[in-house]
């Protein structure tokens, strides 16, 4: 679930955990309204739960197996495994058997594993 549909559930939950029921209960509620007041506040709370317990989206697992044979010249990047931006570094990643990343050059990187930058 991506943080926008998160937080429009979150508010559209407290919404109706509040709204209509402080309305019906504010006059003199007979038995069906306080029962659907009562419903109303019930599913606004696992509305609400459901939206707090979701994992974040775009979460993902990245696996690497086996790579190597990465060159990088000359302000280049070799990388062998995993290659993923800081900020998007949710889920696991995981990189097996690398090897061979070679750089040369000035300003060139070699990176044999999980590279976060």
């Amino acid at each position: 679930m991506s943080q926008r549909w998160k937080i429009a559930v979150t508010v559209l939950g407290v919404a109706g955990i509040v709204s209509t029921p402080v309305i019906w209960l504010l006059g003199s509620p007979d038995s069906g309204q306080l029962a659907g007041a009562s419903i109303q506040v019930a599913v606004g709370v696992v509305a609400l739960l459901w939206a707090l317990f979701q994992h974040p989206g775009g979460s993902t697992d990245d696996l690497a197996v086996r790579t190597g044979q990465a060159r990088a010249a000359d302000a280049g990047t070799a990388v062998t495994g995993v290659r993923r931006a800081q900020s998007n570094a949710s889920g696991s990643a995981k990189a097996e058997r690398t090897g061979n990343a070679t750089a040369t050059g000035e300003s060139s990187r070699a990176v044999s594993g999980i590279d976060y930058s």
